[in-house]
């Protein structure tokens, strides 16, 4: 799986602007705040359909634009696809002080328009950044969400199954802050029917994750990594069911929330410590490493998501590294540059010091 052209057209900083990539590497350069980042999110953008930093589509639209455009050439077994993403403000203007109201976001496959199910896993990628390094330390919807693009990627029921799962959600959170604010008993007795729809709804998909989820960490587990530090991941499940639905029906009335479900899980980095003849003992990352121990369980993790996707899919996916090198080490910025040949990578940096030595398409943004 290649990207051999990409188009972008009032993207964020770029008004017009056009890519050729190389199948094996491709080196951005250029100073802080050129844009360099905002290449790799057009790219994460046509993976996934969503951006890995804007909270709001319109974000990336340029200032004074109605309209963006992100538009790649993907190559994969001997076929060329276009993927397409068009985003806007929500309306456009069609004649002096005349607007007229547009979706925020297109996804088109050449040139068809698609549902978001059907848009993602066109192209696979594997995303590095600086900021994954909050993956030990931050909250756990960012772990949530780094597990829903790896497995939305590689499993079109995993995605399926999380937008009926997101949608009953809503509609069942909605339902229970009825529940609490009308305390009439002819209500609570329809509210409390109603709400076995849902239950029923979230229960069939929130096992899927949940299982699609574990395979997932357990294949982490025990991926055979080129880093020798003996780190874990520990998959802190909020299973989801009739009796523990109701065991917690009166504490989610009264929260106006669904309490438990993968919407809440979590997992946890941890790292050995000294393994004696009977026990090895594991501790927890988040509190107890040094930096340097989690800057190194993130690069672990990537490079066991890179070997999922390939395994899960029989399609090396683009790996993506923006401005990492300055936070590995001389030996771990060998491993990656040594994985980094192995797949079409795309890398940024601000210091070319550090691919000098590397045979690679070089792209200069000023």
């Amino acid at each position: 799986m290649i990207i051999s052209k990409l188009y972008l057209t009032d993207f964020r900083n770029f008004n017009k602007r056009s890519l050729g990539l190389s199948e094996n590497i491709s080196v951005i350069v250029g100073p802080n705040a050129i844009g360099k980042t905002n290449v790799l999110e057009a790219m994460f953008l046509m993976s996934s359909g969503k951006s890995f930093r804007a909270r709001l589509e319109e974000e990336m639209v340029a200032y004074n634009s109605e309209i963006s455009r992100i538009k790649g050439l993907i190559r994969a077994d001997n076929q060329n696809t276009k993927l397409e993403v068009v985003l806007t403000r929500g309306r456009i203007e069609i004649g002096e002080n005349k607007f007229e109201k547009v979706p925020r976001k297109k996804l088109l496959v050449n040139g068809v328009a698609k549902r978001l199910l059907d848009f993602a896993g066109n192209l696979k990628v594997v995303l590095f950044g600086p900021w994954d390094l909050d993956l030990v330390t931050e909250s756990p919807s960012l772990r949530r969400r780094f597990l829903d693009n790896v497995l939305s990627q590689v499993d079109r029921d995993y995605r399926r199954a999380s937008l009926s799962y997101e949608k009953g959600l809503r509609q069942r959170n909605k339902l229970l802050w009825q529940l609490r604010e009308d305390s009439s008993v002819a209500f609570r007795n329809t509210g409390r029917a109603r709400l076995l729809f849902w239950d029923k709804l979230l229960i069939r998909n929130g096992d899927y994750i949940a299982r699609r989820r574990e395979e997932f960490i357990d294949f982490v587990n025990s991926h055979k990594s080129q880093i020798s530090t003996d780190y874990s991941l520990e998959y802190d499940k909020s299973a989801i069911s009739e009796s523990r639905l109701q065991e917690y029906k009166e504490e989610e009335i009264a929260a106006a929330t669904t309490l438990v479900g993968p919407h809440r899980d979590d997992f946890i980095f941890r790292i050995s410590g000294h393994k004696s003849q009977v026990t090895s003992l594991f501790r927890e990352l988040a509190p107890y490493g040094s930096r340097g121990e989690q800057r190194m369980a993130v690069l672990w993790l990537k490079l066991a998501e890179l070997d999922f996707i390939k395994e899960s899919t029989d399609e090396k996916p683009v790996l993506l590294l923006d401005d990492i090198f300055s936070e590995l080490d001389h030996e771990h910025r060998g491993v990656v540059m040594k994985v980094a040949r192995s797949q079409q990578t795309i890398i940024t940096t601000a210091d070319p010091h550090f691919v000098e030595h590397v045979n690679a398409h070089l792209i200069t943004l000023k």
